[in-house]
């Protein structure tokens, strides 16, 4: 990856993966700033990663030619106007890792229509190097800054380019809010091995390593649909059906359906607030 002066507005878990991940496959820690409001942060992240760290916006974006905004959505504004007052952004790339803020929030709270600017919908998985992120660039972005983004943050799992803008949303529904599907699913799971009379650290342990080696299974046998997978552990007759027949007749299918349109739907009405502001 080509060497640029990078800053990071804010330093939370999503940031932090993204960081880890650079360092991790070589990044220059000296080309990487993060600005945090607090000390505390300041001093875990110089010290877990080397990098500089400030709490000035304004300080950590003047000399960045990437600015990587990692603050929730809803503080968005509040740090993008001081920003567009005091820096000149011309020749600068931005990337937002926050749901429900459109590409033209961007260009109005930095006043620039010219903005090159990349969404980012990266999931939890990237803490630990296995995450998925979605992107989405806007027409005036580069080729070159396209595939610098993509490096980026490849450095903390895969990534998928969406030629949409509102397709973003629908990454949030598939990868972005998958891990909480899962873990829900994990939690039940637990609960039902614990009233089973396991201890919580032996139903943990019997479950992570069973989802474990599900993905696994799924990755070696990656010409088989998931529902031929399912097939080849049930048998007439046998206890998988019984507990398939059981998700089925609930209506696993529309359920999904139901909640990962909720998840759409959401986002959709979190860039209509945001652009309202």
């Amino acid at each position: 990856m080509s060497q640029r002066n990078i800053a990071f507005i804010g330093g939370g878990n999503m940031a932090s993966a993204i960081i880890s991940g650079l360092v991790a496959s070589g990044y220059d820690k000296q080309s990487i700033t993060v600005s945090v409001p607090s000390e505390e942060s300041k001093k875990r992240l110089n010290e877990a990663y080397g990098v500089r760290t400030t709490s000035d916006n304004i300080q950590a974006v003047t000399d960045a030619d990437v600015i990587i905004l990692a603050v929730k959505p809803q503080l968005m504004k509040e740090v993008c106007t001081p920003i567009q007052e005091n820096v000149d952004l011309s020749k600068k790339l931005f990337l937002t890792i926050a749901a429900g803020t459109q590409v033209q929030f961007y260009k109005k709270v930095l006043n620039r229509d010219d903005l090159e600017i990349i969404r980012v919908m990266p999931n939890t998985p990237s803490l630990v190097g296995e995450g998925v992120s979605g992107l989405f660039a806007d027409a005036l972005v580069s080729d070159e800054d396209k595939k610098f983004a993509e490096t980026l943050m490849g450095a903390v799992g895969k990534t998928v380019w969406v030629e949409k803008e509102e397709e973003i949303n629908h990454i949030i529904a598939i990868a972005g809010s998958a891990p909480g599907y899962f873990f829900l699913f994990l939690d039940a799971m637990q609960r039902k091995a614990e009233a089973l009379g396991f201890e919580p650290e032996q139903a943990r342990a019997l479950i992570l390593q069973t989802a474990k080696g599900v993905v696994k299974l799924a990755e070696h046998e990656k010409d088989l649909a998931f529902l031929q997978l399912r097939n080849n552990v049930t048998s007439k007759g046998g206890t998988t059906i019984e507990a398939v027949n059981v998700f089925e007749k609930n209506g696993v299918y529309d359920t999904v359906d139901e909640a990962m349109q909720a998840a759409i739907d959401r986002a959709g009405v979190m860039e209509k607030d945001f652009l309202k502001d």
